[in-house]
């Protein structure tokens, strides 16, 4: 899955399983160049995050319900609406807007 910001396309992954949701970037030390989506949560947590990321929070729709940009290790937040958290590299989300809608696609364009 892929979505394109600012003409820059970015890789997302799926999280689904368990082990999945549970490592997503956890003691990743590297810079990242691609997203990470977790579906079917209403919290967003950074622990143990080793670096800083731009987080996007999506209803069911898609429709973007909170944008928080370059967001420290140890935070958490709970969000009534939220569906779909993509924790994505850092200065991405700048270009992104509340009340956008954020169109994953299958193919890289």
């Amino acid at each position: 899955m892929y979505i394109k910001v600012n003409n820059k396309t970015i890789k997302i992954k799926d999280c689904i399983k368990f082990k999945d949701r549970f490592k997503s970037l956890k003691f990743v030390l590297e810079k990242i160049d691609y997203g990470i989506r977790i579906p079917k949560t209403k919290l967003i947590s950074t622990y143990f995050f080793c670096q800083k990321v731009d987080i996007c929070v999506t209803d069911k729709n898609n429709n973007i319900i909170a944008l928080f940009d370059n967001v420290n290790s140890e935070k958490k937040k709970f969000m009534f609406k939220a569906y779909y958290v993509y924790y994505l590299p850092v200065n991405t989300i700048k270009y992104l807007e509340n009340k956008n809608q954020l169109i994953p696609t299958k193919k890289k364009n």
